[in-house]
């Protein structure tokens, strides 16, 4: 498995998260496996699907156990991932989803560690494929949130895409998004959209809540408008106003 293709300063992110988990889960080191096998050798295993499920994840397993076996065998090779089905596949239960093979005490001591992450990428895969598969043929498009847990922010987002979904903002950093709070201390939408352009060449979301809001809002041309927590049948109303104004 190749390693993980993320900018720089994500894959930094992931590997924060991989320490802290190996800090808080291992420590020092296995005390069952090194009281059990001194000497334990080498070994292979798979991780087995128990049910049905989206793949995604199996790079961060990889670099998982290159850190584990640099951190306590001075080997980031000691242990060999070999994904079996790419991210983004279903997969059934019983499926072998990564082949690993390697140092036998390395293998032991990540492998809660690596379940725990695995487990939950494909999780979010899964439901993100589920939410994908409700929209069938029309054009609408699944988006995630910043509502992540703390340090698990590029990988969920990793597994929404692997779902088929797309991500929205990373954080607060590259996208300016005018919500109400923001607008309770400014004031109208459009004229917030208006100063944000003139201050930064970011894209421009503005969040509006009613369609008197939605009026104002879209003479200034923003790049895209969160309809937030509207009725169905306010939202529908909205969004042919906004189809009708751009055409």
């Amino acid at each position: 498995m190749s390693d993980l293709e993320l900018p720089h300063e994500q894959l930094h992110l992931v590997d924060r998260l991989i320490d802290l988990a190996i800090d808080e889960d291992i420590g020092q080191g296995d005390a069952t496996t090194l009281a059990l096998f001194p000497n334990p050798g080498q070994a292979e295993g798979a991780f087995n699907a128990r049910e049905d499920g989206v793949m995604a994840g199996g790079g961060v397993v990889a670099r998982l156990y290159a850190r584990l076996g640099a951190r306590f065998q001075d080997d980031a090779g000691a242990v060999t991932v070999e994904q079996t089905l790419a991210d983004g596949a279903a997969f059934t239960a019983g499926d072998e989803l990564l082949h690993i093979s390697g140092d036998a005490s390395v293998i032991l001591m990540g492998e809660r560690t690596a379940l725990n992450l695995l487990q939950r990428m494909c999780a979010v895969a899964k439901r993100t494929r589920q939410y994908v598969d409700r929209m069938g043929e029309t054009h609408a498009k699944i988006f995630d949130t910043r509502k992540t847990n703390p340090g698990h922010r590029v990988l969920d987002k990793l597994a929404v895409r692997a779902g088929g979904g797309h991500n929205h903002r990373m954080g607060l950093f590259d996208m300016i998004l005018v919500k109400d709070n923001h607008l309770a201390k400014y004031g109208g939408p459009a004229g917030a959209v208006r100063a944000a352009r003139e201050r930064s060449s970011l894209p421009v979301m503005v969040e509006v809540d009613s369609l008197a809001q939605l009026e104002e809002v879209l003479p200034a041309e923003p790049d895209f408008v969160l309809l937030d927590n509207m009725p169905a049948d306010v939202l529908a109303q909205a969004v042919k106003l906004a189809d009708d104004r751009s055409q």
